[in-house]
């Protein structure tokens, strides 16, 4: 375990680092890929199976192999229970993956194994992981005050979060958004959500979409306004596997 203290690599999990705990990391648990969710269908009298892709992937459990190597009662109690008060998921990084980061929950469940009288110890802490692997790159806005593009970066379609200064219509590749009058600084579009909203106000009734919410798939998208649209701010939530 002395690689892991030389390189001191540790997590943070929302506000909780785990290094500020004396628990240090090893990433050999880090690089796993989720599982595409995939349904096999045999037909009778007809030789192989049929593949029906539901165009999603499982979540996939992360682990991370963990050592504390002094003080280990004290810290170790203050570590899990920082850690088993965290409900629902929150933003995982690492410092194997330093431009990426994972929406992940943890439920507890920890088992240590001790050394000469508990003074270290060491011990897996498994997350419970949503399948994408989100880039930084992702989470930093992209300001439009006039038509231009922008760029996926990965293989996978992104779903942004779409901000829309004004009324009219954006066009976001092959779908059109159009966004009434209202009385709103801006609008904010989840795509991942499919819902629209001005901080707790539900707008949902000031838009209307051709077709389903927008993606951003691999490569170059357009982006194109009307007149009235002040600016568009897109938060593009870029993502691999």
């Amino acid at each position: 375990m002395s690689d892991i203290q030389q390189f001191g690599t540790y997590f943070t999990f929302d506000d909780i680092v785990s290094n500020a705990y004396g628990v240090w990391i090893s990433g050999t648990g880090t690089y796993d890929a989720p599982v595409r969710d995939v349904e096999s269908v045999s037909i009778p009298g007809k030789s192989g199976d049929l593949l029906m892709d539901n165009g999603r992937f499982d979540n996939i459990k992360i682990t991370y192999p963990c050592f504390i190597s002094r003080q280990f009662d004290t810290r170790f109690d203050l570590f899990k229970a920082a850690m088993l008060s965290k409900r629902g998921y929150f933003m995982l990084t690492d410092t194997y993956h330093p431009g990426e980061f994972r929406m992940a929950s943890y439920t507890g469940g920890i088992s240590p194994k001790t050394g000469p009288y508990n003074k270290s110890g060491e011990f897996d802490i498994a997350f419970d992981c949503m399948p994408q692997r989100f880039l930084v790159s992702g989470n930093i806005p992209v300001t439009f005050s006039a038509d231009g593009t922008i760029t996926n970066p990965t293989l996978y379609a992104a779903r942004p979060l779409i901000t829309v200064y004004g009324s009219g219509t954006v066009g976001v590749g092959g779908v059109a958004v159009t966004v009434k009058e209202n009385d709103f600084d801006y609008i904010d579009i989840d795509c991942a959500v499919m819902d629209a909203h001005f901080g707790a106000n539900n707008a949902n009734s000031y838009i209307t979409i051709s077709g389903e919410f927008p993606v951003l798939e691999a490569g170059e998208t357009s982006i194109r306004m009307t007149d009235n649209i002040e600016e568009v701010i897109i938060t593009p939530r870029w993502w691999t596997v």
